[in-house]
């Protein structure tokens, strides 16, 4: 998987910047001087090309020949790249090749030729668009439950547009005379405007997901691929680019093929964002450093999660009507997904299948069409893997094809008559939609599903993250982190994104609460019994988000909590909000922070694991920061960062804050772990620092001895210079637990053989040898007295 020019062009480190209207080009520019002296390797950016109007993330591209001119135009991008590599950082550019934003037709150049002249468009093969089934449906009229045929008498006629209040669509040559009506020219364009509601079933065109806003782009067409591409490839040549992250890999209809054109055309670093499923690696015929990273964000942060709390969160769960069997909970999401939100994707795979005729002859019975395409949408759901990737992916192909069929054996002949289909021809049409398509279905139904279902302990349903795995033991950690050195050594690493469901500093709060389930579950259910929320999925996710992301105004958690329990469709939802409900959830977070008593045991939960998820974050930014793999530091994420799902986490970033205290930390401050996350900051610089003079490699488990040696995670790698391992990171597991016990009291960890001194370069202490020419021995409860954590570094 890793190709040989990923050893020379990726970098040490990444620091990711949310470009918008509150951070252009020329703001991230500003802030280089900070980042250097953290010691970043490379500026790691969201999209740079023209988005829709007004966008805040920069994935709604609308015209990837430029860029956005909002964030500074190419001016401001040529100078910011001149910047970093003076200051011998890289530039890592986020891309995005799956999909364009149509919610604007007029800010899409090739969108709007598109429906201005039909499949006789120049760019008419650009987009996925089935010109053969009629008119392209665009799902914008509003309805009142008449199918939005009253919004048609809101069109009306501008010169050469057809509106529908601030929105504008051509009409195509020769199709307006005067005395026509407008409902008369409307019937004459290459589309029609149709209710918002028919974008689930009804569509012509492929979309992201379920968002008729996002049309799906053809790249794997030589042409589109290289207009698509253009403006990112010029960078490139101009030695202005050095690495790339593809997004939303999986969308595309061949991954593999475009990455091997893209690695042809690239000369660079190459990361996908690719969710891997516990246990399942990248294709190796792909030519790419390794994924965007959730998958060592699931091992970093189960490592830290004490596995005795299950039964009590658990029982809780149940107690409280709350769906603990994931795989069922899983199952039940996917289907809802494949069968209302993508059901005009699974039609149009089903058409391409046709069904069994009756017996005795004659065309297939409306049945029969209707069994098909149930086993498309069961097929769909049954991948225990994001998609499969044929041929070279057939085992995953083939246990999803068995699974459907032991889940529908009512549809096996039909199941199996896909499967034929599908591996007689695997780069047909139905074999690339299905494996396309199920994707979507994973990710609409587990992440954004199925995580806000299941929430026994939500610290485990983030993106690539398994809630039915409550721990990871640091055996597992180590052998993870075995294989990712041996076979993904460039791959990013991560612990926040601008999609995580909640960020590191949460997580490991919420880690420490594992500690203490007991008494937490016992707080739940007074506080519930107090003050419920109106479903008992949100009801247990609002009060760990809670004490997880505390302090936080009302505001904030309202917000967080309408998303939420629309995502998990019971009681509400996006397209049916149920107006009782989300009333109720609104004034949650007053009701809760206007009763004294209760604010106060909430404030006291707090308190009681506060520090020990101070530890869990450090414990983790540690073990990611000087780890295998290239790990990337997601905006702000230098000081301690409570924020939530997006858009919370998109918030604005207090740099100065962070340069002040960087300042005092460079003239020999230490600062202690407090409220402040000084400590944090520190922790990052000298990591980052380190990684950068050092270029460690390799990786070497170690593991304590005495009473408490399982409260060390440990680790060491070696240094290009050296040739023993000069580098040893040490992180502090469960605390709570640990304090419980009197503490590291003997225990020790013996450091690797070799000539030279160690010192802790957080502290600044010489850790000596015994007896002068014996193992030099970490005594933890010396060395782990200020930190929980230590970086040693040999002399």
């Amino acid at each position: 998987m890793t190709s040989e020019k990923s050893t020379t062009s990726a970098p040490t480190s990444t620091y990711r910047l949310q470009l918008g209207p509150g951070l252009t080009l020329d703001d991230a520019a500003g802030l280089l001087d900070y980042l250097d002296r953290l010691g970043v390797g490379a500026l790691y950016l969201s999209p740079m090309l023209t988005a829709a109007p007004g966008s805040s993330h920069g994935y709604d591209v609308v015209d990837p020949t430029r860029v956005s001119p909002e964030l500074g135009g190419d001016t401001a991008r040529e100078a910011l790249t001149a910047k970093a590599h003076a200051l011998g950082m890289g530039v890592v550019a986020d891309i995005v090749p799956n999909h364009m934003s149509v919610v604007r037709a007029d800010a899409n150049p090739w969108w709007w030729d598109v429906l201005a002249h039909g499949r006789k468009s120049v760019y008419a093969h650009y987009f996925d668009v089935d010109f053969d089934a009629g008119p392209i449906l665009i799902p914008v009229l509003g309805d009142d439950g008449d199918g939005g045929e009253a919004a048609l008498a809101e069109l009306t006629i501008d010169g050469d547009r057809l509106l529908y209040h601030d929105k504008g669509y051509p009409l195509a040559p020769g199709t307006h005379a005067p005395g026509d009506t407008v409902a008369q020219v409307h019937g004459r364009q290459h589309y029609r405007l149709v209710s918002w509601r028919r974008g689930n079933g009804e569509l012509t065109y492929r979309r992201f997901f379920d968002v008729s806003e996002l049309a799906a782009v053809r790249v794997e067409d030589p042409e589109v691929f290289e207009a698509v591409h253009a403006e990112i490839l010029r960078w490139a040549a101009q030695g202005r680019l050095d690495g790339l992250r593809v997004d939303h890999v999986d969308g595309l209809t061949d991954p593999g093929g475009y990455l091997r054109r893209l690695a042809e055309r690239f000369d660079g670093w190459i990361v996908v964002e690719k969710i891997l499923a516990p246990r399942e690696d990248l294709p190796p015929s792909w030519p790419v450093a390794g994924t965007t990273g959730y998958d060592a964000l699931r091992q970093v942060c189960g490592v830290f999660v004490d596995p005795s709390g299950e039964a009590d969160m658990t029982t809780l769960a149940l107690d409280h009507g709350v769906e603990v069997d994931v795989a069922e909970t899983d199952a039940r999401a996917r289907r809802h997904a494949a069968h209302e939100l993508l059901r005009t994707e699974v039609l149009r795979i089903a058409a391409l299948l046709p069904p069994r005729p009756p017996r005795g002859g004659g065309e297939a019975a409306p049945a029969s069409v209707r069994r098909r395409q149930e086993a498309v949408a069961e097929l769909l759901c049954a991948f225990d893997v994001y998609r499969s990737y044929l041929p070279e992916g057939e085992r995953d192909w083939a246990r999803a094809v068995r699974t459907a069929t032991e889940r529908r054996p009512d549809l096996a002949l039909d199941l199996e008559a896909i499967d034929r289909r599908v591996r007689q021809d695997p780069h047909g049409e139905a074999a690339r939609r299905i494996q396309q398509t199920s994707g979507m279905v994973v990710a609409m139904g587990t992440e954004n599903t199925a995580f806000y279902r299941a929430t026994r302990f939500v610290a485990l349903n983030e993106v690539g993250g398994d809630p039915a795995d409550f721990a990871v033991t640091p055996e597992e950690f180590h052998d993870a982190a075995l294989r990712r050195e041996a076979a993904a050594p460039y791959t990013m690493t991560t612990l926040s994104t601008h999609d995580t469901k909640r960020s590191e500093d949460v997580r490991a709060r919420l880690a420490a609460l594992s500690e203490v389930a007991e008494g937490f579950t016992e707080a739940v259910r007074r506080w519930t019994e107090r003050c419920a929320l109106p479903e008992p999925a949100l009801n247990l996710l609002g009060w760990q988000t809670l004490v997880g992301a505390w302090p936080i105004g009302e505001e904030r958690l309202a917000g967080y909590l309408i998303k939420a329990a629309r995502e998990a469709r019971l009681v509400t939802s996006w397209t049916d909000p149920d107006p009782d409900v989300e009333e109720r959830v609104r004034a949650w977070p007053a009701r809760v922070f206007n009763d004294t008593a209760l604010r106060g045991e909430v404030v006291s939960v707090v308190e009681s694991v506060r520090e020990a998820g101070w530890s869990n974050s450090l414990g983790q930014k540690a073990v990611q920061l000087l780890g295998p793999g290239v790990p990337d530091l997601y905006q702000g994420t230098e000081l301690w960062d409570l924020s939530l799902v997006d858009p919370d986490n998109r918030r604005p970033v207090d740099h100065q804050a962070r340069i002040d205290l960087l300042s005092r930390i460079e003239r020999g401050w230490r600062p202690p772990v407090d409220a402040t996350g000084a400590a944090k900051l520190h922790l990052v610089r000298t990591c980052l620092r380190a990684r950068r003079e050092l270029r460690p490699r390799g990786y070497l488990p170690l593991t304590a001895s005495g009473p408490a040696a399982r409260h060390a995670l440990a680790f060491a790698r070696t240094s290009t210079r050296a040739a023993h391992p000069d580098l040893v990171v040490i992180a502090t597991r469960l605390p709570l637990t640990l304090a419980d016990s009197g503490g590291w009291d003997r225990t020790v960890l013996a450091l690797p053989w070799g000539p030279g001194e160690w010192t802790d370069r957080l502290t600044g202490r010489v850790l000596a040898p015994e007896r002068g020419d014996g193992p030099t021995l970490a005594r933890l409860e010396e060395v782990l007295d200020a930190y929980p954590v230590a970086v040693l570094t040999r002399n």
